[in-house]
């Protein structure tokens, strides 16, 4: 018995046995709330797993490998955002203010999911 290789790729917008993809949770694509506040609670996981680096320093050395990229991405990564942020922000009425220091603590998945979740 032989099997046929389709080389075809399946559409990527229609769900598969009921199940949706995260950016085809609701109609056009945008994320749903709950998404959103998962996407959102990872930064905010980096930060807190920054907070203890700092409380108690690691003594394993890939905690400590861990914690520094932490640094670089939730600080640098995080700061070089604000300005693309502060860009959209502006689009929908919200201070320069809120957005540096939304995108500090949330980076993209705040600026770039604005009007999909709670702000």
């Amino acid at each position: 018995m032989t099997r046929s290789l389709h080389l075809v790729p399946e559409p990527v917008s229609e769900p598969r046995h009921g199940r949706h993809r995260a950016s085809a949770d609701t109609p056009g694509g945008v994320p749903s709330q709950a998404t959103v506040l998962a996407l959102r609670s990872i930064p905010v996981i980096g930060w807190i797993f920054l907070i203890a680096g700092v409380v108690r320093p690691f003594r394993a050395r890939w905690l400590r490998v861990a914690f520094w990229i932490d640094v670089v991405l939730s600080v640098g990564v995080h700061a070089a955002q604000i300005p693309a942020a502060r860009k959209v922000a502006a689009e929908r009425g919200i201070s320069g203010r809120r957005a540096a220091v939304m995108t500090m603590l949330l980076g993209a998945t705040w600026w770039r999911t604005l009007g999909e979740g709670r702000q």
